[in-house]
């Protein structure tokens, strides 16, 4: 069974670089446009491998995203990746609080996300 990705980012042009990156390699993905749109998306979702969001986005930011997604007991240790332009440590360190497994910095090429991925998501 293909493993199921959650890539949450406000850029259509990122969630379709990823999903195309991804499913190139047999992942299966899903996207959500934003933090509210993805945390209402978890309730009808029963496990997922990864969740890939980005942090500066409408509605509901990265980092509010992680900590309403850590409440939800089926996805309280699903590793979830943030993507950033900001290599602030302070971010950094609100993501790691909120339950951030780890980071990916925006530009990033094809091969440098799917070792993340692999590593994280098997």
């Amino acid at each position: 069974m293909p493993k199921k990705i959650l890539i949450v980012d406000d850029s259509a042009a990122i969630r379709q670089s990823i999903s195309f990156i991804l499913a190139q390699e047999g992942y299966e993905t899903m996207e959500a446009t934003d933090g509210l749109e993805a945390f209402n998306m978890l309730g009808s979702i029963d496990s997922l491998d990864l969740i890939i969001t980005d942090v500066n986005m409408p509605n509901l930011d990265g980092i509010g995203f992680i900590r309403k997604a850590r409440e939800l007991p089926k996805f309280k240790f699903t590793p979830i990746l943030v993507l950033t332009t900001e290599s602030q440590g302070s971010k950094m360190n609100e993501g790691k609080e909120a339950g951030a497994t780890g980071w990916i910095v925006k530009p990033f090429n094809s091969d440098k996300l799917l070792g993340i991925v692999k590593k994280v998501a098997g």
